[in-house]
């Protein structure tokens, strides 16, 4: 087999797999952190857990960082007045009431949503919304969870809540930070209990993630941007987590995405220190890590099992190499661990 650890020989069907539509989770299993776990260890031999033995894994003095972006219902129904229906997805806020959005049919037009919110539609891609009260509020009222495509169900009124980490908190997102959907405040409260720094930035998901790769060769991919913010504290924490030996422990891709965009320099920077006691850098990452990649911050990670030709599987193994990474997921497949947003975790050290 090739050395697609070599970054000049990378084709996106490197990162092809064979998966049973069974093992694809289209509902969350039980109580949060009693999904399993899959541990990669350097030098050891795999193990299968849950994740409530997360604090196992973590030291006193380990960085454990989250994304509190929060997901809200992107996805919206209208009807036009001929009385067909449309279906959309808001995608990013270009200015107030005006939006950049997704849909399938280029349909130009005014659009019903219910009887306090419409919207102007032009050539399906931007939608500008008349309504009465707060605009976020008729979302939570009259929108739908942007659950994935591969999740073949409308979302349910139980979605708001399971396709949420437990601190969301900014909304901005189209789609969950997965790895982050095992955690419970109990678990959070353990790893703190036991020395662990728990911090928390932000990266809202966008089309960036889930853009496909539409070029064997994958260097020839470019990533949509998205916006992210740090505290700028942060930054400083994590260089006294490197010189005291400690690991800094990433909670998902959009995660890594967000802090190694920032380190790395590959993002653009929107008013990076605000007026606020608490300086924050804000920018926009776009962000493409394979393997080849150096990380600037991120020792371990945890993250859910990807879509085959995915970036988020390309980052995984960019982190543990990609000979491993095919290994571990036959295993994976071969043991049933459940697949994508609703599926389980694994841990890399």
């Amino acid at each position: 087999m090739k050395d697609v650890n070599n970054i000049n020989v990378l084709k996106a069907s490197d990162f092809d797999f064979p998966l049973p539509e069974t093992l694809i989770a289209k509902k969350p299993a039980g109580k949060r952190d009693e999904s399993r776990l899959l541990v990669l260890r350097k030098g050891g031999p795999i193990q299968h857990k849950r994740f409530y033995n997360l604090p196992d894994y973590l030291d006193k003095g380990d960085m454990l960082l989250l994304n509190n972006t929060r997901v809200f219902p992107a996805r919206l129904r209208g009807v036009k007045p001929s009385g067909g229906n449309v279906e959309f997805l808001l995608v990013r806020e270009i200015c107030p009431d005006k939006w950049e959005i997704l849909c399938k049919k280029r349909y130009s037009g005014k659009l019903s949503i219910s009887e306090h919110m419409s919207a102007e539609i032009t050539e399906g891609r931007i939608a500008c919304f008349s309504y009465q009260g707060d605009f976020m509020e008729n979302l939570w009222e009259y929108g739908d969870m942007p659950l994935p495509p591969y999740i073949k169900r409308r979302p349910d009124t139980e979605d708001k809540e399971s396709y949420q980490t437990i601190y969301a908190e900014k909304h901005g997102s189209i789609a969950a930070p997965t790895a982050g959907l095992h955690f419970t405040g109990e678990l959070i409260n353990r790893l703190k209990d036991k020395g662990v720094r728990v911090r928390y930035i932000t990266l809202h998901i966008g089309t960036g993630t889930f853009k496909p790769i539409r070029t064997e060769n994958i260097e020839e991919h470019s990533m949509d941007s998205e916006f992210f913010e740090i505290n700028a504290d942060i930054i400083s924490e994590i260089k006294k987590v490197k010189v005291e030996g400690k690991r800094v422990v990433s909670a998902g891709t959009t995660t890594t995405r967000a802090i190694e965009g920032y380190l790395s320099g590959r993002y653009s920077p929107i008013h990076p220190f605000t007026e606020s006691p608490i300086h924050r850098i804000c920018g926009y990452t776009g962000i493409f890590i394979y393997p080849g990649y150096e990380f600037k911050a991120v020792d371990s990670l945890i993250t859910n099992f990807h879509l085959p030709r995915s970036t988020p599987l390309m980052l995984t193994s960019a982190l543990c190499g990609f000979e491993k990474m095919k290994k571990t997921y036959a295993e994976a497949v071969e043991r049933k661990y459940r697949f994508f947003s609703y599926g389980d975790a694994m841990l890399i050290l």
